[in-house]
């Protein structure tokens, strides 16, 4: 169970240590980055080791995957022990089409395997966009239709409901593909609501995840 610290990147700007001092004193097991605050791949592994804290993932851009500077992504996450590389969002060119969907896939195809003998996984965390449909097909469908089965589905589970699309289906439909899920809550009725509070069917999502 780890945290996501885009959600407390303003804190982290200010105070990187007293921020993963204190996720680990909460009882989080890991983190995600979602930027590296200045620091360089030793010093946020130095920051983890004396929080006993795990990197279960990172958010990277697409181009940070690509090309020349694949090999330095790769010898950053081996420094940190993250095997997760999970691209957050593309530029528009890579979303404005079913056809544009279908050439992002192709994409992260060949970035799988280059870094599958690294022992890591590259993915995608969705937003709201990926469940409206497009040219008659849903873009989440178009895209983990056509990707290998290495390619990671990082689900939101509350980006996907202010789509109005449930996780279960999607998570019953990509079999072994969401190892890591960002589990978020959404209530119409509280936008403030917390996990347990909202309208996710967490006991039946966790069943799904767990097996």
């Amino acid at each position: 169970i780890a945290l996501q610290l885009y959600s407390v990147r303003g804190e982290c700007e200010k105070d990187l240590p007293g921020v993963l001092k204190a996720v680990a004193k909460m009882g989080y097991e890991a983190v995600e980055f979602a930027g590296y605050y200045g620091r360089d791949a030793r010093q946020l592994r130095a920051l983890l080791d004396e929080n006993k804290l795990k990197c279960c993932g990172t958010h990277i851009g697409l181009e940070t995957l690509v090309g020349v500077e694949l090999e330095k992504t790769v010898e950053f996450n081996k420094i940190l022990g993250n095997r997760f590389l999970i691209v957050p969002g593309l530029a528009r060119e890579r979303t404005e089409s079913a056809k544009a969907w279908l050439e992002t896939a192709r994409i992260f195809n060949e970035i799988s395997e280059k870094v599958r003998p690294h022992g890591m996984r590259v993915g995608y965390h969705n937003h709201t966009e990926e469940f409206r449909p497009l040219d008659g097909q849903l873009p989440w469908d178009v895209f983990f239709g056509n990707t290998r089965p290495e390619v990671v589905m990082q689900f939101d589970t509350g980006n996907a409901m202010h789509a109005g699309a449930e996780a279960l289906p999607f998570i019953k439909r990509y079999p072994g593909r969401a190892l890591t899920v960002h589990l978020k809550a959404f209530s119409k009725r509280d936008p403030k609501a917390l996990v347990g509070e909202d309208e996710i069917p967490w006991k039946a999502l966790f069943e799904a995840l767990e097996t």
